[in-house]
């Protein structure tokens, strides 16, 4: 069994291998995918309640879906091959015939039925080679009734031209029509566009090719989806003579665009309608017509630099946009789709250096937003809020370097968001006075608030922090500020490690034992200590005889709080699995992360990030222990040792029996960045 799967799939290499072309690679994926059927048969995908059928690659076949619709595999005979009554698959070859009679087999007829009409049957019976580009039967009912009727009114000028305009004076096969390429048509050599994409759909003039390489004997055949029409004009022509563009178009000639949609390329233009602009608050409108950047940023979002039909689109895709970022160009069913929405209203239209799809909502990119546009457009609509209560609106909405430390909402859940002056200086403090991105913070940076308080900036190996809040999304750069979503409302640093624990009452036996142990100093001094700080609980968890015994004992008592102290400032969001802490006295603390909970050597955090201006301080409800060797060293919420005497804590270790010389290791390490 293991031998058979290996050799399909080697052949499956083999096969893709040496195909030419992305729609070669397909058919090849479809032809293996029917072998079992027999020889010849192609799997296909069939959108269903429709008869829209795909050869099917891998990603297809195994998602079972088209434009986000479930699909259903059907099985036909491959290109040139075709059934015998009694035997399995499609055993034998289509004998070769004449274009003419190849449209009435591949399921053209009505372009047969035309071509008589036109009398274009006898041209394509005859001598020659040429490459038809046939309506489906379904095409040609699609089209409006009165394009049709003017078409067949007219049979020997009009519709002879347009059975023209579908052919090439040449044998064209589906490996030569490469992406990009065009070809003079039969009609006064106007040219047809050709899009060979990356997930093997071709098109011509952005109809698909949904029977390619229908070979003949003067010829070969393609079956597109629809009826094509000659294209003469540039995009910006089209453009210029719509007058549901006529905003988009005085927009254009005020960014400068103008000229470059003139010129020879392949663009494809995701053009808002003049009810598009509309939509859009006038004073915003009039910010960014008023200012050449944003606007051309904002014109520049809605153009790539490629030629996308939206036949070609199977899923959604990250397309890069002339402005630098992307766009999710994707669909759902018959539906065109931007950044997930179906807003497109028309698709398209051809020129002859692109593609124009209609929108009827303006994409706004942040490059060409105020700090005030950025909140509003995620998901942080509780802080949003608060900014305007404080009175920071003009801040946000003005022409200011800053860059706003936005809290999820969720930061806020369980908390009193009743503007107060004490809230109001608050978010004062989340405004940094100049713009930035997170890629140029580094370890240890100071950053100025609008409230006149320095913050700083902590690079762990798992996270990027500010004080407390670290960075939870990627950055939204707008045209004068900058907008940092992080995880937590921010804590400022207001005061030393001492002054944290005394502003505390959970925390009054804690401070007696450091002032009987000897270490205020210590907790005052500059530095950067992360102190998990057992609260009144965990000392009052302690035997009676035992926490009498300690709190007598100066050296026993400093060495329990110099284990709890470790070396370097740690906030939560830079603990990840596996986490090592040096403390001042003895060999490591271990933490991890479980349920959203911070864990040092199995003891959990009960409230981490109390920021001080020389440290950090996480307060436990349980004195920490050494583990016991050969611990897992998973940090899961399990019992843990049974408490250790302070002597412990100095087993295997280093003591700071002297006091001068601790401070000097304390000075000198306090700068380092924690080892993690």
């Amino acid at each position: 069994m293991k031998v058979c799967v290996l050799v399909l799939g080697l052949s499956l290499v083999l096969t893709v291998c040496v195909a030419r072309s992305p729609y070669q690679a397909v058919l090849q994926h479809s032809r293996i995918r029917g072998r079992q059927q027999g020889p010849n048969v192609c799997a296909m995908q069939q959108l269903k309640g429709t008869n829209k059928k795909y050869f099917t690659n891998c990603k297809q076949w195994y998602h079972r879906k088209v434009c986000g619709k479930p699909t259903m595999i059907t099985y036909e005979c491959c290109p040139g091959y075709e059934k015998i009554p009694g035997e399995k698959g499609c055993p034998a070859a289509l004998p070769l015939v004449n274009i003419y009679n190849t449209l009435g087999v591949v399921g053209a007829s009505t372009t047969q039925m035309y071509s008589e009409r036109a009398q274009l049957k006898e041209e394509i019976e005859g001598p020659g080679s040429f490459t038809f580009f046939a309506p489906s039967n379904e095409a040609w009912a699609a089209l409006p009734t009165e394009i049709l009727d003017a078409l067949v009114s007219n049979v020997n000028i009009e519709l002879l031209n347009a059975l023209h305009y579908h052919m090439v004076s040449r044998r064209l096969t589906s490996e030569e029509l490469r992406h990009g390429s065009s070809f003079a048509s039969m009609y006064q050599d106007f040219h047809v566009h050709i899009h060979h994409y990356s997930n093997g759909i071709v098109t011509v003039n952005c109809a698909r090719l949904i029977k390619p390489d229908q070979h003949a004997t003067n010829g070969i055949v393609h079956v597109v989806d629809r009826v094509i029409t000659a294209v003469s004009n540039n995009v910006h022509m089209l453009i210029d003579v719509d007058d549901d563009l006529e905003t988009l178009r005085t927009a254009m000639a005020a960014a400068g665009l103008t000229t470059m949609l003139e010129t020879d390329g392949q663009y494809t233009i995701f053009a808002p309608t003049n009810d598009a602009f509309e939509k859009i608050p006038q004073e915003t409108l009039n910010r960014i017509l008023g200012d050449p950047v944003a606007l051309r940023d904002l014109l520049n979002y809605h153009i790539l630099n490629h030629m996308q039909c939206a036949e070609s689109i199977v899923s959604g895709t990250p397309m890069e946009t002339l402005q630098g970022t992307v766009l999710e160009v994707g669909c759902d069913g018959d539906q065109m789709t931007l950044n997930g929405k179906a807003i497109v209203t028309k698709k398209d239209q051809l020129g002859t250096n692109g593609v124009i799809h209609y929108i009827n909502e303006l994409l706004i990119p942040d490059s060409a937003k105020v700090l005030l546009e950025l909140a509003e457009d995620s998901s942080v609509a509780t802080a949003t809020k608060l900014f305007v209560e404080a009175g920071l609106s003009s801040h946000l909405t003005g022409s200011e370097a800053l860059t706003m430390l936005t809290p999820l909402d969720d930061a806020f859940k369980g908390s009193d968001t009743t503007m107060t002056p004490d809230l109001r200086k608050l978010m004062t403090n989340h405004i940094l006075k100049e713009q930035l991105s997170s890629k140029s913070l580094y370890h240890g940076q100071e950053l100025e608030t609008l409230g006149g308080l320095k913050l700083r900036v902590f690079v762990y190996r798992n996270n990027l922090c500010i004080e407390n809040a670290c960075i939870a999304a990627h950055d939204k750069m707008g045209r004068y500020a900058s907008m940092f979503t992080v995880d937590k409302v921010l804590t400022p640093p207001m005061g030393t490690v001492m002054d944290v624990l005394k502003a505390d009452d959970r925390f009054s036996l804690l401070v007696g034992a450091v002032q009987t142990s000897g270490m205020t100093e210590l907790l005052n001094q500059q530095g950067a200590l992360t102190f998990f700080a057992p609260t009144n609980d965990a000392f009052n968890a302690l035997p009676r005889a035992e926490l009498n015994q300690l709190m007598r004992n100066r050296q026993e008592l400093s060495a329990v709080l110099r284990y709890h102290l470790g070396e370097g400032l740690l906030v939560s969001g830079g603990v990840g699995s596996h986490t090592r802490v040096k403390p001042l006295q003895g060999e490591k603390l271990e933490l991890g992360v479980r349920n959203y909970t911070v864990y040092v050597n199995k003891v959990p955090v009960a409230d981490a990030d109390l920021m001080a201006t020389n440290g950090v301080v996480h307060a436990v409800n349980s004195m920490i222990r050494p583990l016991p060797p050969k611990v897992d060293r998973e940090q899961a919420d399990g019992p843990a040792a049974a408490f250790r005497p302070a002597a412990s804590y100095r087993a295997d270790s280093r003591s700071f029996r002297d006091d001068e010389m601790f401070q000097k290791v304390v000075r000198s390490r306090s700068s380092r960045t924690m080892n993690q």
